[in-house]
């Protein structure tokens, strides 16, 4: 049967035009390749539109016909049909064998470290990323729990040194990534001149290992926190947080800085110091729990940690390295037994390792006491392509997983389509979601661009983040922060992103489909969601196999991001009709649609 849609009528000239233009690009461009596929008709396709346009202007009347009838004229250029007999199997509560997604969400580093501040952005940036009916619809947030720093402006002296070890001067040149700890009144325990009681009633924590005592600042990190608040209160009963760690503290480093050590391929966490770290992330998870600001869901007290990224007095960020084996494996034993000390009921994750092809290895050197503490792989795709393995590791382990982060400047198409970044990242979440099959899929950080004039590190003018958004160019993030005006600049990015999050909710099931298509299921309310990108710059006619979902079905929504368009419904645009278990739709160029099938 046709969808019931609305019956736009076209010339006879016009659709004859059309209809030419359909034919001679609808066969030969195959969807999910480089725009630069279509190029060669490009002289072909000039001529038909030049023909259309003259039609329309002439006026030729004939016989009106329907966008239905001009789509069904067409030839389809792609066939799609979801396979049940790939679907995503993490996270099934049910155990009928099929996962529930989880969600999607962004890493709360470093963006909110910036932006909580001020009560406007944190609003601004809570409805826009987590509110699902005018947002993203985002259910997931990961809280970096800073181990601060101890810096200075000015030269260090030899004196100033005697007198506090770890101090060095401040070398970080991101005006977002200096996150605070919130351990303060840091004291190096000496025996000899006081005995254990004094420390014990002076200090909320003593680690006579570690060799300090020391108290906690919970008001630290507020900005952060401002955010973590708000938008757990705009996602409502779904959020998601995690906990998670760039480095322990300062003063548990060997080289007394969280950027690294002076080796960045050496563990900077003291080999006295890992049940001290470990206390410090039970102590925060514990403070906010009883607080009743945040039960955090899970936990992973690294991050990327067996790269050679992390070196002191780094201009970036805070970052720590741990070996893979018995390094990784001991801090997760040791949080463990903290967090059950403590009665906490909590998801200890693994190891956030930039590269999908190192979360494999990371994961199967762990100790088997380690293995038993870890319930679910955090990996982020930044590099490595092994995905089919790193799922089949975690589904041999029963143990969940996600894709925790990635971002970058991605780019496909032509700069003039506006959409080059959109269809980039588009891609990327599409790689990740069919190759993984994980029950979650988060970016790095949600704004990373901010124009400040009062800022020595934003260099970005609002001139130039204005041209960005207009002009769709990649950069990382898909937000920019105005923090002259208050205000959040939202990219075609972030409407891409919104593609995918804003339909495929908690509770769906990723299902196989095709390269340039991530299809999911709710096999209870019998709906189905297919996000299609189609990076050719024409036009094309899709075909929709579902038959295999054994569902029936009675109506398809279109929903499309373009260069002009954000979120339109294009139901009535896009000629949509039935037949059986499949359905045909014209799938626009330059464009990401999501339908969703009910």
């Amino acid at each position: 049967m046709r969808n019931s849609i609305g019956k736009h009528k076209l010339s006879a000239g016009l659709f004859a035009a059309v209809l030419a233009l359909s034919q001679l690009t609808g066969c030969g461009a195959a969807a999910g390749t480089d725009d630069a596929a279509g190029q060669s008709n490009q002289e072909e396709v000039a001529s038909a539109d030049t023909s259309a346009n003259e039609a329309a202007s002439n006026g030729e009347d004939g016989d009106n016909v329907s966008i239905e009838e001009m789509v069904a004229d067409m030839d389809i250029s792609r066939t799609i049909k979801l396979d049940t007999s790939n679907i995503q199997t993490f996270n099934d509560t049910d155990g009928d064998g099929y996962g529930e997604f989880q969600g999607f969400g962004t890493s709360l580093c470093w963006w909110a470290n910036r932006c909580g501040y001020s009560e406007k952005l944190t609003e601004a940036s809570a409805e826009a990323f987590y509110n699902k009916e005018t947002g993203l619809g985002m259910t997931i947030g990961r809280y970096n729990v800073g181990g601060g720093d101890n810096v200075t402006t000015e030269d260090v002296t030899a004196q100033m040194k005697e007198e506090s070890p770890f101090l060095h001067k401040e070398h970080i040149r991101r005006s977002d990534s200096v996150v605070p700890g919130y351990c303060v009144d840091v004291t190096k325990i000496d025996l000899s001149k006081n005995n254990k009681d004094y420390y014990e009633s002076s200090f909320t924590r003593v680690d006579y290992d570690c060799g300090f005592a020391w108290n906690y600042d919970w008001d630290a990190d507020k900005n952060q926190m401002n955010i973590l608040i708000a938008a757990a209160k705009s996602a409502g009963d779904e959020f998601i947080g995690e906990a998670f760690s760039n480095s322990p503290p300062y003063f548990m480093t060997v080289s007394g800085c969280t950027s690294g050590g002076e080796d960045p391929s050496v563990d900077n966490l003291r080999e006295d110091s890992v049940t001290a770290f470990a206390c410090y992330m039970a102590d925060v998870i514990e403070h906010w729990a009883k607080e009743g600001v945040i039960n955090f869901q899970s936990v992973d007290p690294m991050n990327e940690p067996a790269t050679s990224y992390w070196k002191m007095w780094s201009e970036k960020q805070e970052g720590c390295h741990f070996t893979q084996g018995e390094s990784q494996s001991r801090i997760l034993v040791e949080l463990n037994k903290e967090l059950q000390n403590k009665g906490i009921d909590i998801i200890i994750c693994a190891s956030d390792e930039t590269s999908i092809d190192a979360a494999i290895i990371s994961y199967k050197h762990l100790t088997p006491e380690a293995k038993e503490a870890v319930t679910r792989i955090d990996t982020h795709s930044y590099q490595g392509t092994q995905r089919e393995m790193l799922r089949q590791t975690a589904q041999e382990a029963g143990v969940n997983l996600w894709m925790s982060e990635v971002d970058g400047t991605y780019s496909i198409g032509k700069k003039a389509t506006g959409m080059s970044a959109a269809l980039g990242f588009s891609e990327a979440i599409m790689e990740d979601l069919n190759g993984l099959m994980p029950s979650a899929w988060i970016m790095w950080d949600a704004v990373d661009l901010h124009v400040d004039t009062n800022n020595k590190y934003d260099t970005c003018t609002r001139q130039e983040a204005d041209k960005i958004i207009e002009e769709g160019t990649p950069f990382w993030g898909i937000a920019i922060a105005d923090h002259d005006k208050e205000e959040l600049l939202l990219s075609k990015k972030y409407y891409a992103f919104g593609q995918f999050s804003r339909y495929i909710r908690p509770g769906y099931t990723l299902v196989g489909s095709s390269s340039t298509t991530v299809a999911a299921v709710n096999r209870q309310e019998k709906s189905a969601v297919i996000v299609a990108m189609n990076t050719n710059s024409d036009d094309l006619k899709w075909e929709f196999d579902l038959s295999e979902l054994g569902l029936e079905f009675g109506s398809v929504t279109a929903i499309r991001t373009s260069k002009d368009e954000n979120w339109a419904d294009v139901t009535d645009d896009s000629g949509i009709a039935f037949e059986g278990n499949k359905f045909t739709s014209l799938v626009k160029g330059s464009s990401i649609t999501t339908f969703i099938i009910k």
